[in-house]
């Protein structure tokens, strides 16, 4: 070859792909790859801001422009759409500013590295920067090396961070410390980092160690009780956008079901009565918890639905549903909501494949895709996230 060729779009690991189909990494649509295998930066290659990019396998992307982010997320979705033989309208996506991460797992070694993990390693990058991390969590990467000096760990230890209301709340899987000594670090370490709450878990559930008030997280208004290491969305914007593409759908819906239902991110937002399921234990009594001190009128009840997803008959009772599985999606409530008779639905997925098998057997049940707003709250990484309006067919 002898002449550059021209980066196309992005596959879906982040390798830019050119018209003859070769895979280069690190390349952006627009850029020339030359015989030799060099890269001519295009209009659409940034130069990435971390100084760990890209060794950290907490961004993959940083050399792409918002633009080439923003398109990369279509692609990802309108592809997994293709898969199934689907199509629909894919909205501009919501992208999340860099520095807003409010929740994640670093890792920390014996040695006192704490990081993200090196791309396709179980090595540990030690932060010196981090441009996705709220600056509250980031702040704690410092003092977190000390502390683990102090509690000399045998293994590597995983660091839950999440950005409550009162504070950070720390969970540290891997080691229950002991001692006076350890038991003071702990107190220290909490006091000076004004953390909301600091937890333990050998393997045997969390130990809290710290939670001078009760620990919660707002959602909608709503001051929510936050179990140790629950799940949050990563960032607020990313929250919004999802919510306000909920509401979308919903509407004005008297009574809707809310099903993978959480903490209650959107049975919160909604305006009527909500029926909440969750198998989820310590979610589904926070989220029962917050409606009752709200004096919402949310019904909660704590169920496995992949084991017992609602039937056609009980979906019937809903002007609306809204639905937001694990990355494995619902197939078995998939199903069940092609046969039921509900006008409305709104499906949440974090893993556009498992949202088109899914979609697919919906649609084939006499449904359509009105819309989907993809939103990117993981900045410059391949996690693809979005919100679906999807409605029966007269």
């Amino acid at each position: 070859m002898t002449e550059a060729s021209t980066i196309l779009r992005v596959a879906a690991r982040g390798e830019g792909v050119t018209g003859d189909g070769r895979h280069v990494p690190f390349a952006a649509p627009g850029d020339q790859v030359r015989a030799d295998g060099a890269i001519e930066a295009g209009p659409h290659h940034q130069v990435p801001p971390c100084r760990h990019f890209p060794e950290c396998g907490g961004c993959q992307l940083q050399h792409l422009d918002d633009t080439a982010w923003s398109q990369f997320i279509v692609d990802r979705i309108a592809g997994a759409l293709a898969g199934q033989g689907l199509s629909a309208e894919i909205r501009e996506p919501a992208l999340s500013p860099p520095r807003t991460r409010r929740r994640a797992t670093l890792h920390a070694e014996p040695s006192g590295r704490v990081g993200f993990a090196v791309e396709k390693s179980h090595a540990i990058v030690d932060l010196a920067e981090c441009h996705v991390l709220a600056p509250e969590l980031f702040a704690l990467v410092a003092p977190l090396r000390r502390l683990i000096h102090v509690l000399r760990p045998k293994r590597r230890l995983d660091l839950h961070l999440t950005l409550a209301d009162q504070g950070v709340d720390l969970l540290v899987n891997g080691i229950l410390p002991e001692g006076l000594a350890a038991a003071e670090a702990i107190t220290a370490f909490a006091e000076a980092n004004r953390l909301a709450r600091m937890a333990f878990d050998e393997g045997y559930g969390p130990e809290v160690r710290w939670e001078p008030e009760g620990v919660t997280v707002t959602l909608s208004g709503n001051p929510v009780p936050l179990p140790p290491a629950s799940f949050l969305q990563a960032t607020r914007e990313g929250e919004a956008a999802l919510v306000q593409a909920v509401q979308a759908v919903v509407e004005d819906a008297p009574v809707v079901a809310d099903l993978f239902a959480g903490l209650g991110t959107f049975a919160f937002a909604m305006p009527g009565r909500v029926y909440a399921a969750e198998a989820g234990r310590e979610a589904i009594m926070s989220l029962k918890v917050g409606a009752a001190r709200a004096q919402r009128p949310i019904f909660t009840e704590h169920r496995d639905l992949y084991r017992r997803p609602l039937t056609p008959a009980e979906l019937d009772r809903f002007a609306a549903i809204v639905i937001d599985p694990p990355r494995a999606g619902a197939k078995e409530q998939a199903q069940a909501l092609a046969s039921s008779r509900v006008p409305r639905v709104a499906y949440v997925s974090c893993n556009p494949s498992s949202f088109a098998r899914d979609v697919k057997m919906i649609v084939e049940g006499g449904w359509r895709i009105d819309w989907i707003q993809p939103v990117g709250q993981f900045r410059w990484s391949t996690h693809v996230e979005l919100a679906a309006s999807l409605s029966r067919q007269s």
